[in-house]
């Protein structure tokens, strides 16, 4: 039987590694959302993991490698918006290539400016995030259960995390509480409809490029900056893939999304704290263990888990009649 903090150990470990799928999930649920396909997420996380990561060590300041992460990712995302929207170039084949750049673009700048076969150095102090202790943490230390739970789950995250967890009640509220949500929904379902109000179907999706390119950036500098102590090649390691799995198990809506994720760094934080486990008398060897993310992700992709319906308009460029 597994004791209460064992279990908070796990959870924690959960969150922490759920953390960097939610913020990619969240971005590609905007991104596809509004129509545009986007395979390039792993890129762009590895884009804003190295730039964060390279300006947080030289500056000495975290905030400014965060930014630095932003700008990298955006620019991805206007490489992927130009390619798909404006040049109406196929989304699937942009996103690969933006993947290609990015993976070889970071090893060569990183050569180039620290010569460490691709990784930065190492980030201490302020060039990395802090734990946040929330208030009462200490004062609740010895309240059974509830003391346990606050102090070690819910307390002691980074800053990145907290604006994750928050991200997916403000998507949420965007997409389905304001008038951008539903030109954003209505431009991935029915383009021509919303170019027939009036409404600029290319801006619509330029917008939820540049917020996926937002989020994906703040994913990227949580890898490099907060779960990790810098940037080491391919380091984000398929989770740019996993995130679009999770999104497809999610069915394209937020607070699903936060679930799927979660689900994804269970399995994570479960393969990491056990190398070996015996499922029904059958001893299960560390490599299973450790593929147990990406066995989930082929399942989903498979269709195993239930049909997941995409917007409909989903991979089509649009062509404005005249």
């Amino acid at each position: 039987m597994m004791d209460l903090p064992t279990l908070l150990q796990i959870l924690d470990s959960t969150i922490r590694l759920g953390t960097p799928l939610l913020l990619a999930c969240l971005a590609g649920l905007f991104s596809e959302r509004a129509g545009i396909f986007d395979i390039g997420l792993e890129g762009k996380m590895l884009a804003a993991a190295f730039l964060s990561a390279a300006v947080a060590f030289v500056t000495g300041s975290v905030w400014l490698g965060l930014i630095a992460g932003i700008v990298a990712s955006l620019l991805m995302s206007a490489i992927h918006g130009l390619a798909s929207i404006t040049f109406r170039g196929n989304q699937l084949i942009s996103g690969v290539a933006i993947n290609f750049l990015a993976s070889g673009l970071t090893v060569l700048l990183g050569q180039y400016w620290f010569a460490l076969g691709g990784r930065t150095p190492s980030l201490e102090g302020a060039a990395r995030f802090a734990p946040i202790t929330l208030p009462f943490a200490e004062e609740l230390r010895g309240v059974p259960v509830l003391g346990p739970i606050y102090r070690e789950l819910i307390s002691g995250h980074t800053a990145l995390v907290y604006i994750a967890l928050l991200a997916v009640p403000a998507s949420w509220w965007l997409l389905y509480r304001t008038r951008f949500g539903l030109r954003l929904r209505a431009v991935g379902e029915n383009p021509a409809a919303v170019d027939t109000a009036g409404v600029s179907v290319v801006a619509i999706r330029y917008a939820a490029v540049a917020i996926c390119g937002l989020l994906t950036g703040l994913a990227g500098a949580y890898l490099a900056c907060s779960l990790s102590a810098g940037f080491v090649k391919e380091m984000t390691a398929g989770r740019g893939y996993i995130a679009l799995a999770a999104l497809i198990f999610a069915k394209w809506r937020p607070w699903q999304a936060l679930g799927a994720t979660m689900l994804f760094g269970l399995l994570e934080a479960v393969a990491n704290r056990y190398q070996s486990l015996n499922l029904w008398g059958l001893p299960l060897p560390v490599q299973f263990m450790q593929a147990l993310p990406y066995i989930l992700t082929v399942i989903i992709l498979a269709g195993f888990v239930g049909k997941a319906i995409p917007p409909r308009a989903g991979g089509q460029p649009y062509v404005k009649e005249r």
